[in-house]
């Protein structure tokens, strides 16, 4: 005689219930794993952006230090200034040019055989080559006459500096520079100011050279991904 079997339906809510709840567990212990992943993931990118960062500030400072040791002993003959944005500013109007031409005076063209090659030479080292994005050569003017005038003034008195420095360098020094230098005329538009907040005439009349280096690139391009990141 067969026996009933019996079924005690609590034990089995139970063993589902058990089920459930390990699958539960399992799902959210794996969850936590991969949040962890992300969250390392982020934490090394950041440190990676944050070592970018610093490398870029100190080849930016060095950069800054070699050029006033290269050249502390010429600035005040020139009448130049070197700040820490690395801008190089020739800011005597009567050594450049005569007003409203754009042909480069001798005493200019004196400085500027004993400056660029030096200043190239600096760019050029092992340490600083590969991390110039731009020599920029600007031309300056004060507001005085017209702005599209002094605009075109500007380019071409930036022209003739370039061409000129290009005179003194190698063709192979030449090849390189075609890459990076650009002459940039910009009238009136980044006047020098008067601690009283006036335009300086004489000051605004000037000629810069300006390195940028790819850490402004590497700047964006961090700063892009961040905020991409965020949307």
């Amino acid at each position: 005689m067969k026996k009933n079997k019996t079924v005690n339906h609590g034990d089995e809510e139970n063993v589902f219930s058990l089920s459930t709840g390990d699958l539960m567990a399992g799902l959210l212990f794996i969850f936590i794993l991969l949040l962890m992943g992300a969250l390392l993931q982020v934490q090394e990118k950041a440190e990676q952006d944050e070592e970018i960062v610093k490398r870029y500030d100190e080849i930016k400072t060095q950069l800054y230090i070699d050029l006033q040791e290269e050249f502390k002993e010429d600035l005040v003959v020139w009448r130049a200034i070197i700040d820490s944005t690395l801008c190089i500013r020739f800011q005597e109007p009567s050594m450049l040019f005569d007003e409203g031409k754009d042909v480069l005076k001798p005493k200019f063209q004196e400085i500027l055989d004993d400056f660029f090659p030096r200043y190239i030479a600096v760019l050029n080292r092992p340490q600083y080559r590969d991390n110039i994005e731009e020599i920029r050569i600007e031309g300056h003017t004060n507001s005085n006459g017209g702005y599209y005038s002094n605009m075109e003034l500007s380019q071409d008195r930036t022209r003739s500096v370039l061409q000129y420095c290009f005179s003194l360098m190698t063709d192979e020094d030449v090849m390189w520079l075609k890459g990076l230098v650009t002459a940039n005329g910009l009238s009136s538009s980044h006047p020098i100011l008067t601690g009283g907040g006036e335009e300086d005439k004489e000051l605004s009349r000037r000629v810069e050279f300006r390195v940028r280096t790819n850490a402004e690139k590497q700047l964006e391009e961090i700063a892009e991904k961040r905020f991409n990141s965020r949307k």
